[in-house]
């Protein structure tokens, strides 16, 4: 009996491994060789100090991600809530006893890493908003009480991460928030009102931002006003991009990185390095990728038959979208420097732990298409 039940645990084990989106995780690799790369040239071609610890990262992540993928939906649903409690403890002890790096209280230092708690919060804030709504009728969505609970689940991580502090974040908190909301059916008058709201509340927001996000907005509307000092980063992101031409200057050879004018090269602008080194060519290959592996996610997404899997899918689609265009944005200096990742690209533990969390669990929407939730 042990034996038979043994069996086919290890048969059901193996039909999971044989119909995981293997092209999706080819994808990712893809883009995370693509990192490994980058980083590899930003140390002057070493391995050390940020490519082999995020090689090493990537692998130990990457085997959590499949061990998520293969958990059947139906228990990600059921942990949502503590799980969503438990970030919000988490970014608690941050104000508490975080770690000060940067000028800001973002990281819980673990010994073996810096975690940040507010990167794993935006997964479960998806994970909560797309347990929430997943029963929702288009009634529910009309009606404003109902919306109360989800609006207190996208603010209370938002301010917390606020408080560290952390503009760029928080305000992706809201933007995947309001992204799950419109897709669950909320009214546009909703987003209306936010808007008219949001825009009412520039000049008391601008009096509580900290100096240095001031100087972020302004140096975004005119870099060149200080070149040398608040518009530096961006002055050097924008002639390494454009010194990079069609082809790019080739691996290991950009100016702008190897002779350090290009400020934090392993991570916010890691993209620059790249374009620097391959070129407008090198740059459109990897957002060709990212547009993939976006597709996967929608596809998974539209092929789901839950609304739980359905919302979190495209949520964590979105969230990593969102991750990508305004990163390559704030290199361009198409928008202010907000220091976002590029996902699976710029080093970082917590944000390659957080990618790939985010990819088991779409997985998991696709391994587990007939599991049936309910509250």
């Amino acid at each position: 009996m042990g034996q038979s039940i043994r069996l086919h645990t290890d048969q059901n084990m193996f039909e999971k491994l044989k119909h995981l989106n293997w092209g999706l995780i080819l994808l990712i690799t893809a883009v995370s060789c693509i990192g490994f790369a980058a980083l590899y040239s930003a140390a002057g071609g070493n391995f050390s100090p940020w490519a082999s610890k995020q090689m090493m990262r990537f692998g130990i992540a990457a085997i959590g991600m499949v061990i998520i993928a293969m958990i059947d939906l139906k228990w990600w649903f059921r942990l949502t809530w503590p799980l969503y409690f438990l970030g919000l403890g988490l970014l608690i002890v941050v104000e508490i006893m975080g770690h000060v790096g940067m000028g800001a209280q973002r990281w819980i230092n673990l010994g073996f890493m810096q975690l940040q708690p507010s990167e794993l919060m935006k997964i479960v804030i998806v994970m909560a908003l797309a347990r929430y709504f997943h029963a929702a009728t288009i009634d529910d969505m009309r009606r404003l009480p109902f919306l109360v609970i989800p609006t207190l689940i996208i603010l209370a991580p938002f301010a917390l991460v606020l408080l560290q502090p952390d503009l760029g974040t928080s305000l992706m908190i809201v933007m995947v928030g309001a992204a799950i909301l419109f897709m669950a059916g909320a009214s546009i008058w909703l987003y209306i009102g936010g808007g008219v709201l949001a825009l009412a509340s520039v000049p008391v927001a601008w009096h509580f931002m900290h100096d240095y996000q001031k100087q972020r907005v302004l140096t975004f509307l005119n870099p060149e006003s200080d070149p040398l000092g608040a518009g530096y980063h961006i002055t050097q992101s924008k002639i390494a991009l454009g010194s990079g031409g069609i082809n790019g200057k080739g691996f290991l050879e950009g100016t702008q990185s190897r002779l350090n004018f290009l400020p934090e090269k392993q991570t916010d602008f890691i993209f620059t390095l790249w374009a620097e080194e391959q070129g407008l060519f090198g740059g459109v290959i990897l957002l060709m990728l990212f547009g993939l592996i976006f597709l996967y996610g929608l596809l998974i997404a539209l092929k789901s038959r839950q609304n739980f899997a359905r919302y979190l899918a495209l949520g964590l689609s979105i969230n990593f979208s969102l991750y990508v265009f305004i990163n390559i944005a704030m290199v361009m200096g198409l928008i202010p420097v907000v220091g976002a990742p590029l996902p699976l690209i710029s080093y970082g533990g917590t944000s390659m732990l957080a990618a790939l969390i985010g990819f088991g669990l779409m997985m998991s929407c696709s391994l587990h298409p007939d599991t049936k939730v309910s509250r």
